[in-house]
């Protein structure tokens, strides 16, 4: 079959096989006839945990997914060993509205939190969407929370327009919103959008940070005019008593700021 010996492969890694093979095969008519031959290969982990859609997710192939969507025992939410289910992957793939909108038509749960896992997702592994985490520690993040902190505003959009639809207000570990993690990555597109969809402005993370106070320590001053034109609320102080504004990481920063909310007829303070 292509060059693989389906009876030579373990059956826990006989999917994966699939997605390390050369490009010169036809990797879907392969994964097709590894399900015939055994139907139980999708739902069996290899050694680090994952299950085949979870790399049919990472490498965004959409005919390996219908095959495994079509499986009677598919199951459209379930988290590998750190704790991503194939939703949380696909989202934070490029291009990979396809197989996003084969999972929400499969009844994927898009506010799902990655709160099972314990080890941070292998950029050996996961090349295309390992998220380097403080401490290797899983934030219990949604997709959208994802999509935010990578600016993608296409996937953002369609999360948002699903039926069920993302939510912009479920906070992670860290106490964060999807905003505090667009803001922190200087998307005022992104942040703007969340916004529109009932994403609130001020509230505060655990260390009493607020969207305001991620964009200026960031240094992303438009970002921040952005959310002051919004009515950001600037006299917020953080956990250690800190306004936004002060933690500018330079004056050039804390100018621009300052500058880009006095032409929106907001005087800063100090």
């Amino acid at each position: 079959m292509d060059g693989i010996d389906v009876k030579a492969v373990q059956p826990r890694v006989a999917l994966v096989v699939v997605r390390h093979s050369s490009t010169g095969i036809d990797k879907a008519t392969v994964a097709e006839g590894l399900l015939k031959a055994d139907p139980k290969l999708s739902q069996r982990k290899d050694d680090d945990g994952r299950y085949p859609v979870h790399w049919a997710a990472s490498s965004n192939n959409l005919d390996i997914m219908l095959l495994l969507a079509n499986q009677k025992s598919f199951d459209p939410d379930v988290q590998d060993g750190s704790g991503w289910s194939p939703l949380m992957i696909s989202a934070s793939v490029p291009n990979s509205e396809p197989v996003l909108n084969l999972l929400i038509q499969r009844d994927a749960d898009i506010n799902l939190k990655n709160s099972s896992g314990q080890v941070n997702p292998s950029p050996q592994l996961y090349p295309d969407y390992a998220l380097r985490l403080e401490n290797h520690d899983l934030p219990q993040q949604t997709a959208l929370h994802f999509v935010a902190s990578k600016s993608n505003l296409d996937v953002a959009r369609l999360l948002i327009e699903s039926k069920p639809p993302a939510s912009t207000r479920v906070r992670d570990r860290r106490g964060q919103y999807p905003i505090h993690r667009a803001a922190a990555a200087g998307s005022a597109p992104m942040v703007l959008l969340l916004l529109k969809n009932r994403s609130p402005l001020n509230a505060t993370d655990n260390e009493g940070y607020t969207p305001l106070h991620h964009a200026i320590a960031e240094g992303h001053g438009d970002t921040a005019v952005a959310l002051l034109k919004e009515g950001a609320d600037f006299t917020l102080k953080n956990g250690e008593e800190i306004l936004a504004i002060d933690l500018a990481p330079d004056k050039e920063v804390r100018q621009y700021v300052i500058q880009g909310a006095e032409r929106e007829g907001i005087e800063l303070s100090g």
